[in-house]
């Protein structure tokens, strides 16, 4: 009974947020998940169809496959429930009370089926207890394969059967399968708990550096503002007593301001400013991030800001290509210094056979933007791989 203990911990994990499914590789690797989860209740339910085949009386054979058709559609249903995020609580629900009563029903009609030769609900037993871990919190899934251990054992002993022995493969084969579907969740649960961790790092540093930034704005307007003030208030009692020294304080009040724009305005220009060396570094690791395998070529001294402020908005557009409009495993940044300026070369594996969308203007206005600066983009698709070439010139 312990995978029915942790029982509560994969429900969480298998219904995973909406956004960790938006990475294509997040989604695949649920997938994979799910047709794990299928194929060990498979084995149990073919091991029961065989039951059918054993069972002469008509009527019987008939109900029988009534009521396992019934028990697969709606442990279809259950188990569509436990791997589907933000499913409203009304439909889950009904999915799980569907369960419940078609189970229930498959006593009477599939218990019967088969005997004394093959007890063809012991495997529907086996496949509840399964799931039962998948479904349910601890006490309720405990509970339920409890009960089926119970319905296999009174089957068995109504039948005519040997008892210890239905309930033994009730039972090693429930926990089997239900052994089964916990490996394939604790390798989804690593999976969700490592796309969670990169998120939550990404919305870490951009706190940090929001942070940053408005602790540098503090520091500077909090003293220049508060001396402007003092400033203020002087000049205005002056005004009254010694025009000329309040002409003098209103003044200082004004080259105060004026420098306290010009200095917020170096900062606000330091904030913005993105070192290309690093941009090319994040870039790389967004995409490791998303399983993308990426190489990175640099030259050994940094770019002059002339050549690298506009290779900058390429990066990031390419980055974005890859993230957002191809299927690619591996990708290639390179950035080259050479003689008349700099080269940025990226390429991927995921061009695919479809061009760009047409109503996307991001390569188009980069192309725009370069040629305006006296550089050139270029891109081209062959044999499955893209690429995008800009050049700068060192003399724009």
């Amino acid at each position: 009974m312990v995978v029915a203990l942790r029982s509560a911990s994969l429900m969480r994990v298998i219904a995973a947020p909406a956004d960790a499914l938006s990475n294509p590789r997040m989604r695949r690797a649920r997938l994979f998940t799910i047709v794990g989860i299928a194929g060990g209740v498979a084995v149990c339910l073919v091991l029961a169809g065989v039951g059918l085949r054993e069972e002469p009386n008509a009527l019987r054979n008939a109900l029988g496959a009534l009521g396992l058709l019934t028990f697969v559609a709606a442990l279809g249903g259950a188990l569509y429930r436990s791997v589907t995020p933000n499913l409203p609580k009304t439909t889950g629900t009904k999915l799980l009370i569907a369960f419940g009563a078609a189970a229930v029903l498959s006593v009477p009609l599939v218990a019967p089926v088969g005997v004394p030769h093959w007890h063809t609900w012991t495997f529907v037993g086996a496949s509840i207890i399964g799931v039962a871990p998948l479904l349910l919190r601890p006490w309720a899934a405990a509970a339920l394969m409890a009960g089926a251990v119970a319905v296999s054992a009174g089957s068995a002993w109504l039948f005519g059967g040997d008892v210890p022995s239905q309930v033994g493969v009730t039972v090693a084969l429930g926990l089997s399968v239900a052994a089964w579907n916990a490996l394939h969740l604790w390798g989804w649960t690593f999976l969700v708990q490592a796309q969670e961790g990169r998120d939550a790092l990404t919305r870490l540093a951009a706190t940090e550096e929001r942070l940053r930034f408005a602790r540098d704005v503090h520091d500077l307007l909090g003293h220049n503002l508060s001396v402007i003030a003092l400033k203020a208030e002087l000049a205005s009692r002056l005004a009254l007593v010694d025009g000329e020294r309040a002409s003098q304080e209103a003044d200082e009040v004004r080259a105060l301001a004026a420098a306290a724009l010009t200095e917020m305005r170096e900062v606000v220009h330091g904030y913005r400013r993105v070192d290309l060396r690093d941009q090319v570094l994040a870039v790389a690791q967004v995409l490791r991030s998303s399983g993308v395998r990426c190489t990175v070529t640099q030259p050994d001294e940094d770019l002059p800001p002339a050549l690298a402020a506009p290779l900058v908005s390429v990066l990031r557009e390419a980055g974005t290509n890859v993230m957002r409009h191809s299927k690619a495993d591996w990708c290639t940044i390179e950035v080259v210094r050479e003689d008349a300026g700099a080269r940025l070369t990226v390429v991927n594996d995921g061009a695919g056979d479809a061009g760009p969308d047409e109503r996307s203007s991001g390569l188009r206005g980069l192309a725009d933007r370069l040629g305006d600066v006296g550089g050139t983009l270029r891109t081209w698709r062959e044999d499955g791989m893209f690429t995008l070439e800009a050049i700068v010139r060192a003399d724009t």
